[in-house]
């Protein structure tokens, strides 16, 4: 069952029915879809999308996924779950643009790497960035996360994994 997290200014909790357009709007922003999976998407698709959340991820328990809220309001999305590419645990965070620039994608990424190492017992996690995503690397890169290998996309794309261990905290 995904825990509630609390950091100084956000909440992550598990969605409910209700989030789901605050959702849908998010991942419709293609300035914020544009670097999660494989970029943007049709409404109709984001909303099986949450439905799934619901009906695959939280009824089979197989992975932590949060609303992140600020002051209420929904302003974005977060996850850690084991994924192949990387052959460990990934974590994934998504903001708003009205939350970019304050800090807080830096306090939502070490809330999920400090549930990764502590709840989960992870001696390593990692991230995968598109190379253009400048932001999310610089964040990454000084919270600590290291470059491990680029992998080239079908389209050509590059996409950097990064790792972070434990030890190096």
């Amino acid at each position: 069952m995904t825990p509630t997290l609390r950091t100084e200014r956000l909440l992550l909790e598990p969605y409910v029915p209700e989030d789901e357009d605050g959702f849908v709007a998010l991942f419709q922003d293609t300035r914020v879809s544009r670097w999660m999976g494989d970029g943007p998407d049709s409404e109709a698709a984001d909303r099986a999308l949450f439905g799934r959340i619901f009906t695959k991820v939280y009824a089979q328990e197989l992975f932590d996924v949060w609303a992140v809220r600020r002051d209420g309001l929904l302003v974005g999305h977060a996850e850690i779950k084991r994924t192949d590419v990387v052959g460990g645990y990934e974590i994934i965070y998504a903001l708003a643009p009205t939350a970019w620039g304050a800090g807080l994608g830096t306090e939502l990424a070490e809330a999920i790497i400090s549930y990764g190492f502590g709840s989960l017992g992870l001696t390593t996690v990692y991230a995968t960035v598109a190379a253009p995503n400048t932001a999310s690397l610089t964040l990454l890169d000084r919270i600590g996360f290291d470059h491990v290998r680029d992998i080239t996309e079908d389209d050509g794309s590059t996409t950097r994994v990064l790792a972070l261990s434990d030890a190096g905290r």
